[in-house]
């Protein structure tokens, strides 16, 4: 019985990581339960990933560690999505990409969170790589109606 609770909380931890980060869950939920101000950030910069981030969005870097900055439209309903394409081009390592990660700054900064990539994309070297405008989202749930 503990193996197998065990292997059911790796399952779960693992499955875990992909989120916003637990600094920004706890700078919102404060903000609105506190009254602590919350600034936000006012640029995102999305890394890529051959697997998951993790908890602290530095596991499974992509041998591409440019970070490209994502611009976003105005939140409505709970939700928000980029309003332009996020592109890298002239891509220097043959792999596939499965993950994003959101950072506050082109290097170094603070990590705000990641994702998985809705289809794993795999690259050549000197390909272009785009995450289309209006595929990055980011959302708060559920949102009363």
């Amino acid at each position: 019985m503990f193996g197998f609770m065990r292997a059911m909380l790796m399952l779960v931890v693992a499955r875990l990581a992909v989120g916003i980060a637990s600094g920004q869950a706890n700078s919102i939920l404060d903000a609105l339960a506190k009254g602590t101000d919350y600034a936000g950030n006012a640029t995102v910069f999305v890394k890529l990933h051959i697997g998951d981030p993790g908890a602290a969005g530095t596991s499974n870097a992509a041998g591409n560690t440019t970070r490209q900055q994502a611009t976003f439209a105005s939140s409505s309903g709970g939700a928000n999505a980029s309003n332009a394409d996020v592109v890298w081009t002239n891509v220097n390592t043959a792999e596939t990409y499965s993950h994003v990660s959101y950072w506050t700054a082109s290097s170094a900064g603070t990590f705000l969170g990641s994702a998985a990539l809705t289809a794993s994309k795999t690259v050549a070297i000197g390909d272009t790589f785009t995450i289309p405008s209006g595929s990055l989202t980011m959302a708060l749930s559920p949102v009363a109606a």
